[in-house]
């Protein structure tokens, strides 16, 4: 039972193997469709912000001059900012558009995204929102932040353990995993007034909560009846109906973009890999990813319905990587840390993904590009360790 019990939390509670190192920015493969941008704005604060999101994604490559395109970032208020697109030497106008946002930080942003999809047709992911588990007071707790790290809140004081945190669509609620108990349990975080509540308390362990991409249902698991299985309740906890039920223990259950299917982490080959079943129950299919013994922590793509990224083990660590649904091709290794790369999750474009890098003592949120296999840290060293990190598109 404890080794079933450390499965159903999931790789995050392996021991690394890895020492502690620092890493910045890991540029892997020249990607030969990058776009050369040059960025400016007349705030300094705005210029280093923008400057800092375009180094990040993969799409692009800041250039002092010369760039296929200039992007120029102008305040027009408290809480609105001007881009301005050019071609070339700036000379040739592309487009031109004020932007608003919750703040003056949150509007540039949202301006970026708009030249992102402006210059290269993907869908910007500059202004969403994190959720993630920080130990910046020595504990870990709920924080939520911008994808940088700006307007950093917590939300818990807990002084539990927590694990995976997760939004619901609307961004009202984050349901995640705490031991206020000798048992994980399932409670939800209401932002608007800060309330928790138990969600799923059953006997034995009741963990990896996510809801549904409409909101409506929560998919968990839980083990009250003796083995850890999938089951799927409505998005108060109630009308909970079991979807699997084996003799194999089940974890980390994530839903289609349509919810009609979720793929979930099953031992029932030897070894946790990825299986696919219907939301309203009935058999599983093995995904093949054939490109490691152990497959876990998977997350299906909102904006590209055929991609899943996932954790998986290769040598004596773990790194993220890809599967494509439509081709079957054999699952691709995106990641190259010289740490473990866990706990991926899609981004908005269906391009980027953020996941942990981890070490002995140590672990920061990465921004990776699963087409270059760029990486660059986003969480900050004064935050201390970081993991567990929660997407919601703008």
């Amino acid at each position: 039972m404890q080794n079933a019990f450390r499965f159903l939390l999931g790789v995050a509670l392996v021991a690394p193997l890895f020492a502690d190192r620092e890493i910045g920015t890991v540029n892997v493969l020249g990607d030969t469709s990058v776009i050369p941008v040059t960025v400016s704005s007349s705030s300094p604060e705005l210029q280093n912000l923008a400057l800092k999101a375009f180094e990040a994604h993969g799409r692009y490559r800041l250039v002092a001059s010369g760039g296929a395109y200039a992007f120029t970032f102008t305040p027009a208020g408290s809480n609105q900012v001007t881009v301005s697109i050019s071609k070339g030497l700036g000379i040739t106008p592309v487009a031109t558009e004020t932007v608003t946002g919750t703040s003056l930080r949150n509007a540039l942003l949202r301006a970026a995204d708009v030249a992102v999809t402006k210059t290269s047709g993907l869908r910007g992911f500059f202004a969403g929102r994190l959720a993630f588990v920080g130990e910046r007071s020595g504990m870990s707790e709920i924080y939520t932040s911008d994808l940088f790290f700006g307007d950093m809140l917590k939300w818990t004081a807990e002084g539990k353990q927590i694990v995976s945190p997760r939004w619901s669509p609307d961004g009202a609620k984050i349901i995640f995993t705490s031991y206020r108990t000798s048992f994980p349990d399932i409670y939800v975080l209401e932002l608007r007034n800060r309330r928790i509540s138990l969600f799923a308390s059953f006997k034995g362990t009741n963990s990896g909560g996510r809801f549904s991409p409409d909101g409506g249902r929560v998919a968990m698991v839980l083990s009250g009846e003796g083995n850890p299985e999938v089951y799927v309740g409505n998005a108060e906890g109630r009308q909970i109906h079991r979807l699997t039920n084996n003799q194999s223990v089940e974890a980390s259950p994530t839903w289609s973009p349509d919810g009609s299917r979720v793929i979930v982490v099953s031992d029932q080959a030897g070894g946790p890999q990825l299986y696919m079943m219907s939301a309203g129950g009935g058999g599983m299919s093995r995904i093949n990813t054939q490109v490691s013994g152990y497959c876990a922590e998977p997350d299906w793509s909102l904006a590209d319905p055929s991609k899943i990224v996932f954790t998986a083990k290769v040598g004596h660590g773990y790194q993220t990587a890809v599967y494509d649904l439509k081709t079957g091709a054999p699952a691709k290794i995106i990641s190259h840390a010289p740490t473990d790369a866990i706990e991926p999750m899609w981004l908005a474009d269906g391009r980027h993904v953020i996941c942990t890098f981890r070490a002995a003592h140590t672990s920061s949120i990465y921004l990776l590009d699963t087409e270059s296999g760029k990486a660059t840290r986003l969480s900050p060293l004064a935050l201390g360790n970081a993991a567990s990190a929660s997407y919601l598109a703008p």
